[in-house]
């Protein structure tokens, strides 16, 4: 049920500051409610609920500045991703981002936002798996989880202009990790970390968007 809990949230199946009910969601995953308290724990831990003794448990809501401060530790890992990712060289995975680039392309074609945000999340994993720092990888993905990433990048794309630059942007990362540039790699990566950080934070309520829907959601674990 832990994973299954931690995926509405992600989500946004269950709303920032939405109550969670440890009777309620017993009954909803049909267990005890001490799987449900310790699964709540968990979700404490890695930042996605809050506990208030005597009052209840509820879904976090992350302040603009922990946003702000989730998106400097975000640029700093993807930009050492890359970095790592030129040096190594991986053409398989290079040819995935190809591929991945090429479907994102189409998609700023027809202007669905929707599919390309998607891609978004393939393109920053494939460059973070790429990357066969395992550790990194673990931070990465609770990082994603306590952005609530991919409703993020949905409001970001709202921005006039904004589906565009980004695919740009990707495309000039694979650029130079293909040239084994690895500095140049992590210097473009930041930059269009912080390109989209500017996008969502000049909204006025970033995490209050439509939710997508279960299929549409790619979830972090906090392990790989």
């Amino acid at each position: 049920m832990l994973d299954g809990l931690r995926d509405a949230i992600v989500s946004g199946t269950r709303q920032p500051g939405q109550p969670l009910s440890e009777l309620a969601l017993a009954t909803e995953f049909d267990v005890s409610r001490t799987p449900v308290r310790e699964a709540l724990k968990q979700l404490q831990i890695e930042g996605l609920v809050e506990i208030r003794p005597r009052v209840g448990t509820f879904v976090r809501v992350p302040s603009r500045r922990e946003l702000v401060e989730l998106f400097e530790l975000k640029e700093m890992l993807e930009g050492m991703a890359a970095r790592l990712l030129a040096a190594r060289g991986a053409t398989e995975v290079l040819d995935r981002i190809e591929d991945n680039l090429e479907r994102s392309d189409r998609a700023v074609a027809r202007g669905d936002a929707e599919a390309y945000a998607a891609l978004v999340h393939d393109f920053h994993e494939l460059v973070v798996t790429g990357a066969d720092n395992t550790r990194l990888l673990a931070h990465y993905r609770t990082l994603m989880n306590q952005l609530a990433y991919h409703r993020l990048v949905s409001a970001s794309l709202s921005r006039p202009g904004r589906l565009g630059a980004s695919s740009a942007e990707h495309r000039r990362v694979l650029e130079l990790v293909r040239e084994k540039d690895g500095f140049g790699a992590e210097f473009a990566m930041r930059d269009h970390v912080r390109s989209s950080e500017r996008a969502t934070m000049s909204l006025e309520d970033p995490l209050r968007v439509a939710a997508p829907t279960r299929a549409e959601v790619p979830v972090w674990r906090r392990s790989p």
